[in-house]
């Protein structure tokens, strides 16, 4: 196997772990009173129980509130359909790394997004903390798959060689 050939691989290998992340991140939204229920099941937190609370006073008594977790759950679909953008680098990693840069950005971007709208709506910082981890630990992955990117391309730009087909390399 090339040189080129396994870096692909361990490009598509990365490439599959980030979107499962990334999915797994999003269907998570979609059941969030269930997922509540069994959270508070699970775990003894005070603020855990303050939601599941607070989500099941609003469901029985103004259930339209819960329209604000249905926008949680369409963002929720929005990972779904990042995810597809990214079948962008498994077939042209070098020419379609910009869809990787973005997603870093996108990482990046949820740091001052928790630490601006966790205090204005009261979130503790610890669950702070929680949601920018998605931003730190999905950063990790991309920056693994970037410098692999950037390794590929340097190996089709170098003096003599013919570039094989991307596509060569299921």
């Amino acid at each position: 196997m090339s040189e080129r050939s396994a870096l692909l691989r361990r490009i598509r290998a990365w490439l599959a772990l980030f979107l499962v992340c990334l999915v797994l991140s999003g269907l998570t939204a979609f059941p969030l009173v269930s997922e509540l229920h069994w959270a508070n099941a699970l775990v003894d937190n005070e603020w855990l129980r303050r939601v599941g609370d607070g989500l099941e006073r609003a469901d029985s008594e103004y259930p339209f509130l819960l329209y604000g977790t249905d926008w949680l759950a369409f963002a929720a679909f929005a990972h779904l359909v990042i995810a597809v953008f990214f079948y962008g680098v498994h077939r042209d990693p070098v020419r379609n790394i910009w869809i990787v840069e973005a997603g870093m950005i996108a990482c990046a971007g949820i740091i001052p997004l928790a630490l601006i709208c966790g205090p204005v709506r009261g979130i503790p910082f610890s669950w702070s903390l929680i949601d920018m981890s998605f931003g730190v630990f999905g950063v990790i992955p991309l920056l693994v798959l970037r410098r692999m990117i950037k390794r590929l391309e340097a190996l089709q730009a170098e003096p003599g060689r013919t570039p094989e087909p991307v596509g060569a390399v299921a």
